[in-house]
């Protein structure tokens, strides 16, 4: 077996390798020796495994066997960059190792902060990249830097940092303002805004490395850039935008766009000679930016393979501001879908009190297909509905909205709740043959405190009690929405004012870590707990309540978004509530009015007398003169006067002016002049026009 022994140095400085340091013990196995350079020799010859050495003074090895070190006065070690992407240069680096390794320093060896040119750099300052690996090392580490970014700062703080102190001194990037999206021409003159600027420290602690809390007074680099400037069509710095390609400042053409860049007030200070580059930030389409590099006079300039690495960070910024524009783009869209598709804002409903919340899966998808909805009915009920489609795209956003629409339409035909759910499952195979959802509508009636529920796939609902007791209502499960040929179930349940009812999608129950059962009766046991704390006679705060149960969720990622629907009963007292059948003839006008005043009688309401009396007229007569079945009469006081006459007549009566020489159609503008609010809902079996008027 062959003894050569090879070393394997690291590509990427992001990596150091164990023993790099020469402290390490473990470093004995991983140092090369290097022969001593020729004075005045360029980079050292690297050699292979396996190759003949050179000749003494002739090269070095790179990789070597082990007992054939060279003589003292050679390094201890090939140099390693250092860590955060800054490579070590030629230099203190090479005279740390040979003193690690004890020998000699030879004639290669520089002092501290001496470059080969024989200049002195100040110590803790960067030295220039002199050889192609540190550039490529340099280039790889700082395209790393800028494309982890996710968001327009991320990426422009990316190449700041990956920049300065390593490639530059300070840095100025300008962006368009606005910046385009996509494939979007954009309209106006091209306006660059200073973004973001970034420098290194006039002093720093480069032991614990921090800046001082004092700072320096501003030096030639921190009086560059004015933070707006408007390209005028045919300068010279559109013909440097234009070219795409870095410019050294020193050329004609960006010596004489500068001005116009930075502003020619006659404060900017740029360094001479090749210690500025103006690099072009191009997109997929077009410019939309720029970024300035500079160094100080104590520092070497740039050289001409310099450009390339200029034109790499703005080439890999451009396009990472360019994908960042599009991202936010498509988030403020998703963002902006989820907003219209939920509610906005509940109903105020007559005899429940109704919260909610919604909480998307993560930050980065904020949509999803789950939603909750309160849709008023006719007779003071109210219908609550909540869904989840499956998936967490833009396109199960898309199926909830039309979902949703559907329940609000069916809701107003007034179908039974199993109806209801039978038509969205007919829509959501209309939609396509993968279009999945559960849905639970349940439908509660203040006036007699019951409550009808059809479910379709859905977590069962739990109703927690006015004495802290918390039940999962038996509701039948029912097959998903969108498997078809399915028949559903409704079940009518007892609702006790007090009451709180619960709607919620799996997300708050189910995850990877527990199944929806143990969920739900974690639900419930956290409910039961909460009610005790405000005693069996007070029910706890709805929207407390709705946090609470949040809370249960606890800290880190959520497999799925979670919507959330809680309602309080209150009901309406048999008392506030009057209730009547009157026969479809000329007397029902007449008996109307007298059962109006007198329950106003006893309701207190007097004042309110006159003004029911006529519009209870108008309405009744209106019912009657088309109605084959009795006409019905309820009034319900709660903190408005609500009347409700309904019908078997399914066509709904229509505003309309009266002419002067008209005999009649004047009864619902009387109504639309004196009620506070009035309408009219078709149902399964007629209508029912509705006023209210307000109390005192």
């Amino acid at each position: 077996m062959d003894s050569t022994r090879v070393t394997e140095h690291p590509t990427s400085f992001d990596r150091p390798t164990a023993g790099g340091d020469p402290a390490d013990p473990r470093g004995a196995l991983l140092r090369t020796p290097v022969p001593p350079r020729a004075s005045g020799s360029a980079l050292p010859v690297q050699g292979h495994a396996g190759e003949t050495p050179p000749t003494a003074g002739t090269g070095a090895f790179e990789h070597s066997q082990p007992g054939t070190e060279p003589a003292a006065g050679s390094d201890a070690h090939r140099p390693r960059p250092a860590a955060d992407g800054v490579p070590v240069q030629p230099g203190g680096a090479q005279t740390g190792s040979a003193s690690g390794s004890g020998a000699a320093p030879g004639p290669a060896a520089a002092p501290r902060g001496e470059r080969r040119s024989g200049q002195l750099t100040a110590p803790g300052r960067p030295t220039p990249m002199r050889r192609d690996g540190d550039r490529l090392r340099f280039v790889g580490a700082a395209t790393r830097r800028i494309a982890r970014g996710m968001d327009l700062d991320e990426i422009v703080m990316g190449l700041c940092r990956a920049t300065v102190p390593t490639f530059a001194d300070a840095i100025l990037v300008y962006l368009r303002e606005p910046l385009p999206v996509g494939d979007e021409r954009p309209t106006g003159p091209l306006v660059l805004r200073l973004r973001r600027t970034d420098r290194i420290p006039a002093e720093r602690d480069t032991e614990n490395g921090f800046t001082p809390a004092v700072q320096p007074e501003p030096s030639e680099l921190e009086t560059v850039g004015s933070e707006l400037c408007e390209v005028r069509p045919g300068s010279a710095l559109a013909e440097v935008l234009r070219g795409v390609r870095p410019v050294f400042t020193d050329t004609p053409a960006a010596r004489a766009a500068l001005p116009e860049l930075l502003g020619d007030d006659g404060d900017f200070t740029v360094p001479d000679g090749r210690r500025a580059i103006l690099a072009p930030l191009r997109g997929r389409r077009r410019v939309i930016g720029a970024a300035l590099f500079l160094r100080g006079p104590e520092r070497v300039a740039f050289e001409a393979d310099d450009l390339l690495v200029a034109a790499q960070l703005a080439t890999h910024s451009a396009l990472g501001i360019d994908k960042a524009v599009l991202y936010g783009r498509e988030a403020y869209i998703a963002d902006e879908l989820q907003r219209t598709m939920l509610p906005e804002n509940l109903p105020r409903c007559t005899g429940v009190r109704l919260a909610s919340r919604y909480l998307p899966a993560a930050e980065t998808a904020r949509v999803g297909g789950d939603w909750y909805d309160a849709i008023p009915l006719p007779g003071s009920r109210v219908a609550l509905v909540v869904g989840d489609v499956m998936g967490h795209s833009m396109t199960s956003a898309a199926i909830m909205g039309q979902l949703r629409t559907t329940a609000q339409t069916l809701a107003g035909l007034d179908l039974p709740p199993q109806e209801v759910l039978h038509h969205l499952d007919e829509q959501a195979q209309r939609l396509g043959t993968d279009r999945m959802a559960t849905c639970l509508y349940a439908v509660y009636d203040p006036v007699s405190h019951r409550i009808t529920v059809a479910n379709a796939g859905h977590p069962p609902p739990v109703l927690l009690h006015l004495g802290g007791h918390a039940e999962v209502l038996r509701v039948p499960a029912g097959a998903p929405i969108g498997v078809g040929g399915v028949d559903f179930e409704a079940v009518e349940l007892d609702a006790p004012a007090g009451a709180t009812l619960l709607l919620y999608t799996d997300g708050l129950v189910e995850s990877r870590l527990r199944d929806v059962w143990t969920g739900i009766e974690q639900l419930r046991e956290r409910l039961a707990v909460t009610a005790q704390l405000t005693g069996p006679d007070h029910p706890p705060p709805l929207e407390a309540l709705c946090d609470e149960v949040l809370d249960m969720l606890g800290p880190g990622d959520r497999d799925d978004d979670i919507a959330l629907l809680a309602a309080r009963f209150d009901g309406i007292a048999p008392s506030d509530v009057a209730y009547w059948f009157l026969e479809p003839d000329d007397t029902a006008p007449g008996r109307a009015r007298r059962l109006a005043r007198r329950s106003l009688a006893r309701w207190g309401m007097e004042d309110l007398t006159d003004s029911v009396e006529l519009l209870v007229s108008e309405v009744v007569t209106n019912a009657v003169r088309y109605a084959t079945k009795p006409v019905t009469l309820r009034l319900l006081r709660t903190d408005v006067l609500r009347c409700e006459v309904g019908d078997d007549v399914p066509q709904l009566p229509r505003l309309r002016q009266a002419r002067a020489t008209d005999e009649g159609g004047r009864g619902l503008y009387l109504v639309n002049r004196l009620a506070r609010r009035w309408g009219a809902t078709r149902l399964s079996t007629g209508k029912v026009v509705w006023f209210e008027l307000n109390r005192g």
